[in-house]
């Protein structure tokens, strides 16, 4: 039986009843379609709409219909049209007139917005937490390196000497904007539409503030028309996941670089690999190759949300009963790629050997070369010019800026001494890059403090809000 049924004389064609139905994906706010219920009908007897004690049955008989789907007693598998209609039909089933109570002064329309903003909740602060203990795993990856040597690029070209270390700091402090990102999500969502009815709220006295609290919401929203009519809370939480991704995705371009023969950075432990099916010498980073795919399919479920929202017109339209899909998927393929990075992090190997290698191959001191220079009293393009001429030389002869002579050095600048060694070696560039946020080991390491700092607060902010 349809919720709906009483004004029409024709059952739904099964097709069309196919196509309607959200039961097989909705059933998951099962639970929060039942908190719900029960902060509605607390709500509706102590107000007198219904009596206290028919209310007070009602809540208890919920509270045994969600411990029997958690237990096993009753299957969430049902041809009901959606999750609020099994509620409802189990309610019924077992109390009878009562059950048909509870759908008083409410609506499907403020039920399934309050479930989507409930179960949104939980899974943002999950989300948050997964996201700050892969900024953990990074916070401890840059601490124990931050004086592994390796070039800084630009261009994908070796650039400048950093470390390993500030390498990591610079993922986890994008990552820690997302969690930030998160929490500021969560402070909009938070808000219940319950007791916006259908669109025009109801001629009951009902108590939005008291569901509002019952609920763990900061207050009712305003207007019963918005809160019934928009996902703008389901939005920013997909672009702040598509972000997210994006940050992860760019470490797993950076992993898939630095794991392969050419780099040979970093190695990723056989748990976090897997091979080829004809070719045996084979370690394929392949969960890094699927976050970074998989970020394209986030970014495809926020523009699907953003598509359906577009075009329509107050208040509740079918069209957003697509919202959900796109939405629980976007939750789950972050949540699968949060599992899986602080651990295939921890656990890989940093060949501190090769990454030196490579900083001493590219001429990545020849801004440090041309700053000695500028410190003797030479202006800084004049600098530059000469040091770009000395690479050019180094390059045609197979030198590099370590292994020239003095004597090839002061053919071009009387300036130069034997201190332009030390001036070049590349643990001296990277030390003297002091600079608040630069890459001197000293300054990464009070970096990562800070940070490890930030997380605690961050994760704090969080726990107040489960």
């Amino acid at each position: 039986m349809k919720l709906w049924s009483g004004r029409f004389q024709q059952d739904i064609d099964r097709a069309a009843d196919a196509l309607n139905r959200s039961f097989p994906f909705d059933r998951r706010m099962f639970r929060e379609d039942v908190e719900g219920s029960i902060a509605h009908v607390t709500m509706l007897g102590r107000c007198r709409i219904i009596d206290p004690g028919e209310a007070e049955r009602i809540a208890a008989e919920l509270v045994r219909i969600r411990e029997d789907v958690e237990a096993g007693r009753l299957s969430l598998e049902s041809d009901c049209e959606d999750v609020h209609t099994f509620v409802e039909e189990e309610l019924t089933r077992r109390l009878g007139d009562a059950g048909r109570r509870l759908h008083t002064a409410r609506s499907r329309n403020d039920q399934v917005a309050t479930d989507i903003r409930l179960w949104t909740r939980t899974q943002i602060c999950d989300i948050a937490e997964m996201t700050l203990t892969l900024c953990d795993a990074l916070a401890e990856l840059a601490g124990d390196n931050a004086d592994a040597i390796m070039p800084g690029y630009t261009h994908l070209q070796r650039a400048q000497p950093v470390s390993f270390g500030h390498y990591m700091c610079a993922y986890a402090e994008m990552l820690l904007r997302d969690a930030d990102r998160l929490q500021d999500c969560l402070r909009r969502l938070n808000i219940s539409p319950l007791g916006s009815g259908a669109l025009a709220g109801t001629t009951y006295e009902t108590d939005r503030h008291l569901t509002a609290a019952l609920l763990g919401f900061d207050a009712p929203c305003e207007n019963s028309l918005d809160g019934v009519s928009d996902r703008d809370f389901a939005l920013e939480l997909m672009s702040a996941l598509s972000i997210l991704m994006m940050h992860i995705s760019r470490l797993s371009e950076e992993m898939i670089l630095w794991a392969s023969l050419e780099f040979r950075f970093v190695e990723l432990s056989d748990a976090y690999s897997t091979g080829s099916s004809i070719m045996p010498q084979k370690k394929n980073p392949d969960l890094c190759e699927l976050a970074r795919g998989k970020t394209g399919r986030v970014y495809g479920d926020l523009f699907t949300l953003l598509t359906v929202m577009k075009g329509l017109p107050l208040a509740y339209n079918k069209d957003m009963q697509e919202d959900k899909e796109a939405l629980f998927d976007a939750v789950d393929t972050v949540r699968g790629v949060l599992c899986v990075f602080p651990d295939m992090l921890r656990t890989m190997r940093i060949r501190r050997e090769n990454m030196r290698a490579a900083a001493g191959a590219g001429f990545i001191n020849a801004t440090d070369c041309a700053d000695y220079l500028v410190k003797k009293g030479m202006p800084f393009r004049t600098a530059y010019k000469i040091v770009g001429e000395i690479v050019g030389e180094c390059t045609q002869n197979g030198k590099t800026l370590e292994s020239m002579s003095l004597a090839d050095y002061k053919t071009h600048s009387e300036l130069f001494g034997e201190d332009v060694y030390e001036a070049i070696r590349l643990e001296n560039c990277l030390a003297l890059r002091r600079s608040y946020g630069g890459p001197a080991p000293e300054n990464v390491r009070a970096a990562v403090e800070r940070l490890k700092g930030r997380i605690h607060v961050a994760a704090a902010a969080f726990d107040g809000e489960e």
